[in-house]
Protein backbone atom coordinates (compact mmCIF):
# COMPACT_ATOMS: atom_id res chain seq x y z
CA UNK A 1 0.00 0.00 0.00
CA UNK A 2 1.30 3.47 -0.86
CA UNK A 3 1.92 6.13 1.75
CA UNK A 4 -1.52 7.52 0.97
CA UNK A 5 -4.29 5.22 -0.17
CA UNK A 6 -6.53 7.99 -1.49
CA UNK A 7 -5.45 9.62 -4.73
CA UNK A 8 -6.76 12.73 -6.41
CA UNK A 9 -10.20 11.16 -6.87
CA UNK A 10 -10.76 8.44 -4.30
CA UNK A 11 -9.10 5.03 -4.11
CA UNK A 12 -8.27 3.64 -7.54
CA UNK A 13 -6.25 0.70 -8.84
CA UNK A 14 -6.33 -2.79 -10.30
CA UNK A 15 -9.40 -4.68 -9.11
CA UNK A 16 -8.23 -7.69 -7.09
CA UNK A 17 -4.76 -6.13 -7.14
CA UNK A 18 -4.74 -3.03 -4.98
CA UNK A 19 -8.51 -2.91 -4.75
CA UNK A 20 -9.67 -6.18 -3.21
CA UNK A 21 -13.00 -7.21 -1.71
CA UNK A 22 -11.33 -7.15 1.69
CA UNK A 23 -10.19 -3.55 1.21
CA UNK A 24 -13.65 -2.53 -0.03
CA UNK A 25 -15.26 -4.03 3.08
CA UNK A 26 -12.72 -2.34 5.34
CA UNK A 27 -13.26 0.99 3.59
CA UNK A 28 -17.00 0.58 4.14
CA UNK A 29 -16.50 0.09 7.88
CA UNK A 30 -13.99 2.93 8.15
CA UNK A 31 -16.16 5.33 6.13
CA UNK A 32 -19.16 4.48 8.30
CA UNK A 33 -17.24 5.43 11.45
CA UNK A 34 -16.05 8.73 9.95
CA UNK A 35 -19.02 9.87 7.85
CA UNK A 36 -22.07 8.48 9.65
CA UNK A 37 -23.79 11.09 11.80
CA UNK A 38 -26.22 8.89 13.74
CA UNK A 39 -26.95 5.28 14.63
CA UNK A 40 -29.39 5.16 11.70
CA UNK A 41 -27.21 6.63 9.00
CA UNK A 42 -27.86 6.11 5.29
CA UNK A 43 -25.50 5.88 2.32
CA UNK A 44 -26.36 5.98 -1.39
CA UNK A 45 -24.20 3.56 -3.38
CA UNK A 46 -23.83 3.24 -7.16
CA UNK A 47 -21.35 1.78 -9.64
CA UNK A 48 -20.33 1.74 -13.28
CA UNK A 49 -20.88 -1.41 -15.39
CA UNK A 50 -17.44 -3.04 -15.14
CA UNK A 51 -17.66 -6.60 -13.81
CA UNK A 52 -15.46 -6.01 -10.79
CA UNK A 53 -17.98 -3.44 -9.60
CA UNK A 54 -20.37 -6.26 -8.76
CA UNK A 55 -18.20 -7.86 -6.10
CA UNK A 56 -16.75 -4.55 -4.93
CA UNK A 57 -20.20 -3.08 -4.41
CA UNK A 58 -21.27 -6.19 -2.52
CA UNK A 59 -18.17 -6.04 -0.34
CA UNK A 60 -18.40 -2.31 0.31
CA UNK A 61 -22.10 -2.52 1.12
CA UNK A 62 -21.41 -5.41 3.50
CA UNK A 63 -18.86 -3.28 5.31
CA UNK A 64 -21.24 -0.33 5.57
CA UNK A 65 -24.15 -2.44 6.77
CA UNK A 66 -21.98 -4.28 9.29
CA UNK A 67 -21.10 -0.88 10.75
CA UNK A 68 -24.76 0.08 11.09
CA UNK A 69 -25.31 2.06 7.89
CA UNK A 70 -28.38 1.45 5.74
CA UNK A 71 -27.33 1.19 2.09
CA UNK A 72 -29.51 2.43 -0.76
CA UNK A 73 -28.24 0.54 -3.81
CA UNK A 74 -29.12 2.53 -6.96
CA UNK A 75 -27.31 0.21 -9.38
CA UNK A 76 -25.41 1.28 -12.49
CA UNK A 77 -25.46 5.07 -12.62
CA UNK A 78 -23.22 8.02 -13.50
CA UNK A 79 -21.04 9.37 -10.70
CA UNK A 80 -22.94 12.69 -10.63
CA UNK A 81 -26.18 10.77 -10.06
CA UNK A 82 -24.75 9.45 -6.79
CA UNK A 83 -23.77 12.97 -5.77
CA UNK A 84 -27.20 14.38 -6.68
CA UNK A 85 -29.16 11.61 -5.00
CA UNK A 86 -27.03 11.78 -1.87
CA UNK A 87 -28.20 15.37 -1.56
CA UNK A 88 -31.80 14.72 -2.62
CA UNK A 89 -32.37 11.88 -0.17
CA UNK A 90 -30.63 13.59 2.72
CA UNK A 91 -28.25 10.63 3.02
CA UNK A 92 -25.24 10.97 5.29
CA UNK A 93 -22.89 10.19 2.41
CA UNK A 94 -22.63 8.57 -1.01
CA UNK A 95 -20.24 6.10 -2.60
CA UNK A 96 -19.46 5.53 -6.28
CA UNK A 97 -17.57 2.46 -7.47
CA UNK A 98 -15.82 3.39 -10.70
CA UNK A 99 -12.41 3.93 -12.26
CA UNK A 100 -13.81 6.62 -14.56
CA UNK A 101 -11.90 6.64 -17.89
CA UNK A 102 -9.45 3.90 -16.84
CA UNK A 103 -9.39 0.55 -18.63
CA UNK A 104 -11.77 -2.19 -17.53
CA UNK A 105 -9.40 -4.13 -15.19
CA UNK A 106 -9.13 -1.10 -12.89
CA UNK A 107 -11.77 0.08 -10.48
CA UNK A 108 -12.15 2.70 -7.78
CA UNK A 109 -14.13 3.86 -4.77
CA UNK A 110 -14.94 7.52 -4.25
CA UNK A 111 -16.96 9.02 -1.42
CA UNK A 112 -19.29 12.01 -1.27
CA UNK A 113 -20.11 13.85 1.93
CA UNK A 114 -23.62 14.86 2.97
CA UNK A 115 -25.01 17.18 0.31
CA UNK A 116 -23.15 15.35 -2.48
CA UNK A 117 -19.82 17.14 -2.12
CA UNK A 118 -16.39 15.60 -2.60
CA UNK A 119 -14.41 14.91 0.56
CA UNK A 120 -11.52 17.05 1.67
CA UNK A 121 -8.08 15.54 2.13
CA UNK A 122 -8.48 15.63 5.91
CA UNK A 123 -11.64 13.51 5.80
CA UNK A 124 -10.06 11.01 3.43
CA UNK A 125 -7.06 10.80 5.76
CA UNK A 126 -9.42 10.14 8.67
CA UNK A 127 -11.06 7.26 6.77
CA UNK A 128 -7.66 5.83 5.90
CA UNK A 129 -6.54 6.08 9.53
CA UNK A 130 -9.63 4.13 10.64
CA UNK A 131 -8.63 1.18 8.45
CA UNK A 132 -6.20 0.13 11.18
CA UNK A 133 -8.65 1.04 13.97
CA UNK A 134 -11.99 -0.47 12.91
CA UNK A 135 -13.64 -0.08 16.33
CA UNK A 136 -16.67 -1.90 17.70
CA UNK A 137 -19.45 -3.09 15.40
CA UNK A 138 -23.19 -3.11 16.20
CA UNK A 139 -25.19 -6.30 16.68
CA UNK A 140 -28.80 -7.36 16.52
CA UNK A 141 -31.25 -4.75 15.26
CA UNK A 142 -28.53 -2.11 15.07
CA UNK A 143 -26.85 -3.48 11.93
CA UNK A 144 -27.65 -1.77 8.64
CA UNK A 145 -29.91 -2.91 5.83
CA UNK A 146 -29.18 -3.09 2.09
CA UNK A 147 -32.03 -1.88 -0.11
CA UNK A 148 -32.35 -1.56 -3.88
CA UNK A 149 -34.10 1.56 -5.15
CA UNK A 150 -33.89 2.07 -8.90
CA UNK A 151 -36.80 4.55 -8.80
CA UNK A 152 -34.40 7.26 -7.70
CA UNK A 153 -32.96 7.33 -11.21
CA UNK A 154 -36.26 8.78 -12.44
CA UNK A 155 -35.77 11.70 -10.07
CA UNK A 156 -32.26 12.25 -11.42
CA UNK A 157 -33.52 12.20 -15.02
CA UNK A 158 -36.32 14.63 -14.19
CA UNK A 159 -33.81 16.93 -12.52
CA UNK A 160 -31.54 16.91 -15.57
CA UNK A 161 -34.25 17.81 -18.06
CA UNK A 162 -35.69 20.48 -15.77
CA UNK A 163 -32.43 22.44 -15.82
CA UNK A 164 -32.83 23.66 -19.41
CA UNK A 165 -35.37 26.13 -20.79
CA UNK A 166 -35.42 25.08 -24.46
CA UNK A 167 -37.05 22.11 -26.16
CA UNK A 168 -34.35 20.34 -28.15
CA UNK A 169 -36.66 19.22 -30.96
CA UNK A 170 -34.98 19.58 -34.33
CA UNK A 171 -31.50 18.74 -33.04
CA UNK A 172 -29.97 15.39 -33.94
CA UNK A 173 -27.19 14.13 -31.72
CA UNK A 174 -24.98 11.05 -31.64
CA UNK A 175 -24.13 9.88 -28.11
CA UNK A 176 -21.08 7.72 -27.36
CA UNK A 177 -21.69 6.29 -23.90
CA UNK A 178 -18.25 4.63 -23.62
CA UNK A 179 -20.16 1.43 -22.78
CA UNK A 180 -20.29 2.97 -19.33
CA UNK A 181 -22.58 4.51 -16.76
CA UNK A 182 -24.37 6.90 -19.12
CA UNK A 183 -25.20 4.31 -21.78
CA UNK A 184 -28.90 4.40 -20.92
CA UNK A 185 -29.33 7.58 -18.89
CA UNK A 186 -27.47 9.89 -21.30
CA UNK A 187 -29.52 9.14 -24.43
CA UNK A 188 -32.75 8.98 -22.41
CA UNK A 189 -32.24 12.44 -20.93
CA UNK A 190 -31.66 13.95 -24.38
CA UNK A 191 -34.69 12.17 -25.84
CA UNK A 192 -36.89 13.46 -23.02
CA UNK A 193 -35.61 16.95 -23.78
CA UNK A 194 -36.85 16.57 -27.35
CA UNK A 195 -33.70 15.69 -29.29
CA UNK A 196 -33.35 12.96 -31.90
CA UNK A 197 -30.71 10.59 -30.54
CA UNK A 198 -28.43 8.06 -32.26
CA UNK A 199 -26.36 5.90 -29.92
CA UNK A 200 -22.99 4.20 -30.27
CA UNK A 201 -21.07 2.27 -27.64
CA UNK A 202 -24.11 2.24 -25.36
CA UNK A 203 -24.24 -1.54 -24.83
CA UNK A 204 -22.18 -2.27 -21.72
CA UNK A 205 -21.41 -5.91 -21.00
CA UNK A 206 -19.09 -5.41 -18.03
CA UNK A 207 -15.98 -5.92 -20.16
CA UNK A 208 -16.13 -3.24 -22.86
CA UNK A 209 -16.20 -0.03 -20.82
CA UNK A 210 -13.86 2.62 -22.33
CA UNK A 211 -12.63 0.07 -24.89
CA UNK A 212 -11.67 2.25 -27.88
CA UNK A 213 -14.69 4.44 -27.29
CA UNK A 214 -15.94 7.38 -25.29
CA UNK A 215 -14.19 10.65 -24.51
CA UNK A 216 -10.69 9.15 -24.80
CA UNK A 217 -11.29 7.63 -28.27
CA UNK A 218 -13.37 9.97 -30.44
CA UNK A 219 -12.85 8.38 -33.86
CA UNK A 220 -16.08 6.36 -33.95
CA UNK A 221 -18.11 9.37 -32.80
CA UNK A 222 -16.67 11.59 -35.53
CA UNK A 223 -17.51 8.97 -38.16
CA UNK A 224 -21.03 8.46 -36.80
CA UNK A 225 -21.85 12.18 -36.76
CA UNK A 226 -20.85 12.44 -40.41
CA UNK A 227 -22.67 9.22 -41.35
CA UNK A 228 -25.97 10.24 -39.73
CA UNK A 229 -25.83 13.91 -40.66
CA UNK A 230 -26.14 14.84 -37.00
CA UNK A 231 -25.88 18.36 -35.62
CA UNK A 232 -23.33 17.24 -33.06
CA UNK A 233 -21.85 14.33 -31.19
CA UNK A 234 -21.41 13.86 -27.45
CA UNK A 235 -18.80 11.59 -25.81
CA UNK A 236 -18.77 10.56 -22.16
CA UNK A 237 -16.19 8.71 -20.11
CA UNK A 238 -16.89 5.54 -18.15
CA UNK A 239 -18.62 7.18 -15.20
CA UNK A 240 -20.08 10.10 -17.19
CA UNK A 241 -18.74 12.97 -15.12
CA UNK A 242 -17.22 14.49 -18.26
CA UNK A 243 -18.42 15.45 -21.72
CA UNK A 244 -16.57 16.23 -24.95
CA UNK A 245 -18.17 16.99 -28.29
CA UNK A 246 -17.78 17.13 -32.06
CA UNK A 247 -19.60 19.51 -34.40
CA UNK A 248 -21.59 18.61 -37.50
CA UNK A 249 -18.41 18.44 -39.59
CA UNK A 250 -16.83 16.05 -37.11
CA UNK A 251 -14.46 18.68 -35.69
CA UNK A 252 -13.42 18.14 -32.08
CA UNK A 253 -14.83 20.49 -29.40
CA UNK A 254 -12.90 20.23 -26.14
CA UNK A 255 -13.71 21.17 -22.56
CA UNK A 256 -12.26 24.67 -22.89
CA UNK A 257 -14.50 25.40 -25.86
CA UNK A 258 -17.53 23.95 -24.08
CA UNK A 259 -16.76 26.11 -21.05
CA UNK A 260 -16.45 29.16 -23.30
CA UNK A 261 -19.81 28.43 -24.97
CA UNK A 262 -21.59 28.05 -21.63
CA UNK A 263 -19.89 31.10 -20.08
CA UNK A 264 -20.91 33.35 -22.97
CA UNK A 265 -24.45 31.95 -22.98
CA UNK A 266 -24.84 32.39 -19.25
CA UNK A 267 -23.53 35.93 -19.41
CA UNK A 268 -26.07 36.73 -22.12
CA UNK A 269 -28.79 35.39 -19.80
CA UNK A 270 -27.46 37.32 -16.77
CA UNK A 271 -26.78 33.97 -15.11
CA UNK A 272 -22.98 34.10 -14.84
CA UNK A 273 -22.37 34.81 -11.17
CA UNK A 274 -19.58 37.32 -10.60
CA UNK A 275 -19.10 37.50 -14.38
CA UNK A 276 -16.48 34.81 -13.70
CA UNK A 277 -15.64 31.34 -14.91
CA UNK A 278 -13.24 29.05 -13.02
CA UNK A 279 -10.72 27.05 -15.06
CA UNK A 280 -7.27 25.53 -14.43
CA UNK A 281 -3.72 26.53 -15.24
CA UNK A 282 -3.81 23.98 -18.09
CA UNK A 283 -6.66 25.69 -19.92
CA UNK A 284 -5.65 26.73 -23.40
CA UNK A 285 -4.49 30.32 -23.76
CA UNK A 286 -7.08 30.66 -26.50
CA UNK A 287 -9.77 30.22 -23.84
CA UNK A 288 -8.37 33.06 -21.75
CA UNK A 289 -8.13 35.31 -24.83
CA UNK A 290 -11.74 34.53 -25.82
CA UNK A 291 -13.03 35.23 -22.34
CA UNK A 292 -11.13 38.52 -22.16
CA UNK A 293 -12.66 39.57 -25.48
CA UNK A 294 -16.11 38.75 -24.12
CA UNK A 295 -15.50 40.70 -20.92
CA UNK A 296 -15.57 37.60 -18.73
CA UNK A 297 -13.11 37.11 -15.88
CA UNK A 298 -11.18 33.84 -15.57
CA UNK A 299 -9.84 32.41 -12.33
CA UNK A 300 -7.23 29.64 -12.76
CA UNK A 301 -6.80 26.89 -10.16
CA UNK A 302 -4.45 23.92 -9.89
CA UNK A 303 -5.17 21.02 -12.24
CA UNK A 304 -7.99 18.77 -11.04
CA UNK A 305 -11.75 19.19 -10.89
CA UNK A 306 -11.65 19.07 -7.08
CA UNK A 307 -9.67 22.33 -7.05
CA UNK A 308 -12.09 23.94 -9.48
CA UNK A 309 -14.96 22.83 -7.25
CA UNK A 310 -13.30 24.09 -4.08
CA UNK A 311 -12.73 27.54 -5.55
CA UNK A 312 -16.29 27.71 -6.87
CA UNK A 313 -17.77 26.73 -3.52
CA UNK A 314 -15.54 29.08 -1.55
CA UNK A 315 -16.35 32.08 -3.75
CA UNK A 316 -19.91 31.41 -4.89
CA UNK A 317 -19.11 31.02 -8.60
CA UNK A 318 -21.43 28.80 -10.61
CA UNK A 319 -19.48 27.79 -13.72
CA UNK A 320 -16.11 26.08 -13.98
CA UNK A 321 -14.33 23.22 -15.61
CA UNK A 322 -11.35 21.61 -17.27
CA UNK A 323 -10.07 21.00 -20.78
CA UNK A 324 -10.76 17.29 -20.26
CA UNK A 325 -14.51 17.92 -20.25
CA UNK A 326 -15.24 18.10 -16.52
CA UNK A 327 -17.72 20.98 -16.45
CA UNK A 328 -19.39 22.07 -13.23
CA UNK A 329 -22.73 23.92 -13.35
CA UNK A 330 -23.02 24.53 -9.64
CA UNK A 331 -26.62 25.79 -9.79
CA UNK A 332 -27.61 22.26 -10.74
CA UNK A 333 -24.85 19.89 -9.59
CA UNK A 334 -22.21 19.51 -6.91
CA UNK A 335 -19.73 17.89 -9.30
CA UNK A 336 -18.97 17.56 -13.00
CA UNK A 337 -21.89 16.00 -14.87
CA UNK A 338 -21.43 14.94 -18.49
CA UNK A 339 -25.12 14.45 -19.27
CA UNK A 340 -26.01 17.79 -17.72
CA UNK A 341 -23.26 19.43 -19.77
CA UNK A 342 -24.58 17.86 -22.99
CA UNK A 343 -28.06 19.19 -22.29
CA UNK A 344 -26.74 22.70 -21.73
CA UNK A 345 -24.59 22.68 -24.87
CA UNK A 346 -27.67 21.82 -26.91
CA UNK A 347 -29.81 24.26 -24.94
CA UNK A 348 -27.39 27.01 -25.96
CA UNK A 349 -27.57 25.88 -29.60
CA UNK A 350 -31.36 26.22 -29.51
CA UNK A 351 -31.33 29.49 -27.56
CA UNK A 352 -28.84 31.15 -29.91
CA UNK A 353 -29.97 29.53 -33.13
CA UNK A 354 -26.32 28.81 -33.91
CA UNK A 355 -24.57 25.58 -34.84
CA UNK A 356 -22.02 24.07 -32.49
CA UNK A 357 -19.32 25.02 -34.98
CA UNK A 358 -20.39 28.68 -34.80
CA UNK A 359 -20.54 28.64 -31.02
CA UNK A 360 -17.16 26.92 -30.63
CA UNK A 361 -15.63 29.36 -33.12
CA UNK A 362 -15.61 32.07 -30.47
CA UNK A 363 -12.40 30.47 -29.26
CA UNK A 364 -9.30 29.59 -31.25
CA UNK A 365 -7.25 26.80 -29.66
CA UNK A 366 -3.56 27.62 -29.71
CA UNK A 367 -1.30 24.65 -30.53
CA UNK A 368 -0.29 23.06 -27.23
CA UNK A 369 2.61 20.67 -26.65
CA UNK A 370 3.09 18.74 -23.41
CA UNK A 371 6.33 16.86 -22.70
CA UNK A 372 6.75 14.72 -19.58
CA UNK A 373 10.36 14.66 -18.36
CA UNK A 374 10.85 11.66 -16.02
CA UNK A 375 13.50 10.84 -13.41
CA UNK A 376 14.12 14.43 -12.38
CA UNK A 377 14.10 16.39 -9.14
CA UNK A 378 10.67 18.03 -9.05
CA UNK A 379 12.13 21.00 -7.18
CA UNK A 380 14.12 21.64 -10.36
CA UNK A 381 11.38 23.93 -11.65
CA UNK A 382 13.07 26.54 -9.41
CA UNK A 383 16.64 25.86 -10.62
CA UNK A 384 18.23 29.11 -11.79
CA UNK A 385 19.12 27.75 -15.24
CA UNK A 386 15.61 26.36 -15.76
CA UNK A 387 14.02 29.61 -14.63
CA UNK A 388 16.28 31.50 -17.05
CA UNK A 389 15.33 29.18 -19.93
CA UNK A 390 11.64 29.71 -19.18
CA UNK A 391 12.10 33.49 -19.08
CA UNK A 392 13.88 33.45 -22.44
CA UNK A 393 11.09 31.43 -24.08
CA UNK A 394 8.40 33.62 -22.53
CA UNK A 395 10.14 36.75 -23.80
CA UNK A 396 10.31 35.32 -27.32
CA UNK A 397 6.59 34.41 -27.28
CA UNK A 398 5.49 37.67 -25.63
CA UNK A 399 1.68 37.62 -25.37
CA UNK A 400 1.21 35.12 -28.21
CA UNK A 401 2.01 32.02 -26.15
CA UNK A 402 2.43 30.55 -22.71
CA UNK A 403 4.81 28.33 -20.75
CA UNK A 404 3.99 26.13 -17.75
CA UNK A 405 6.31 23.79 -15.85
CA UNK A 406 4.41 21.60 -13.41
CA UNK A 407 5.84 18.91 -11.12
CA UNK A 408 3.88 15.67 -10.99
CA UNK A 409 2.06 15.05 -7.76
CA UNK A 410 2.93 11.36 -7.66
CA UNK A 411 6.10 10.74 -9.72
CA UNK A 412 9.65 12.15 -10.07
CA UNK A 413 8.52 13.91 -13.22
CA UNK A 414 8.15 17.48 -14.50
CA UNK A 415 5.53 18.34 -17.11
CA UNK A 416 6.58 20.95 -19.67
CA UNK A 417 3.69 22.65 -21.45
CA UNK A 418 4.06 25.28 -24.17
CA UNK A 419 1.41 27.05 -26.22
CA UNK A 420 2.39 29.08 -29.28
CA UNK A 421 0.89 30.46 -32.49
CA UNK A 422 2.12 27.43 -34.50
CA UNK A 423 2.52 23.76 -33.64
CA UNK A 424 6.15 23.76 -34.78
CA UNK A 425 7.04 26.73 -32.58
CA UNK A 426 5.29 25.13 -29.60
CA UNK A 427 7.20 21.88 -30.21
CA UNK A 428 10.54 23.66 -30.56
CA UNK A 429 10.05 25.69 -27.37
CA UNK A 430 8.84 22.68 -25.38
CA UNK A 431 11.79 20.58 -26.55
CA UNK A 432 14.23 23.31 -25.54
CA UNK A 433 12.73 23.56 -22.06
CA UNK A 434 12.53 19.78 -21.65
CA UNK A 435 16.24 19.53 -22.43
CA UNK A 436 16.98 22.22 -19.83
CA UNK A 437 15.02 20.24 -17.24
CA UNK A 438 16.90 17.03 -18.13
CA UNK A 439 20.24 18.81 -17.92
CA UNK A 440 19.81 20.68 -14.67
CA UNK A 441 17.31 18.54 -12.76
CA UNK A 442 18.48 14.96 -13.36
CA UNK A 443 18.40 12.57 -10.41
CA UNK A 444 21.38 10.62 -11.76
Amino acid sequence: MSSRLFGTDGVRGLANGLLTAQLATSLGVAAAHVLATSKRSVAVVGRDPRISGEFLQAALSAGLASAGVTVIDIGVVPTPAVAFLTDLTGADFGVMISASHNAMPDNGIKFFARGGHKLGDDVEDAIEARLSEPGALPTGAQVGRIKQDSTLIEKYLAHLTNTIDQNLAGLKVVVDGANGSASLIGPEALRRAGATVVTIHCEPDGLNINDNCGSTHMGDLIAAVREHGADLGIAHDGDADRCLAVDADGEFVDGDQILAILAIGRKASDALVGNTVVATVMSNLGFNIAMREQGIDVVATAVGDRYVLEHMRDNGFTLGGEQSGHVVLQEFATTGDGVLTALHIMNEMKRSGKSLQELAGVMTRLPQVLINVPNVDKAGVHHAQVVAAVAEIEESLESTGRVLLRPSGTEPLIRVMVEAPTAQLAQDCASTLAEAVRTYCSLT
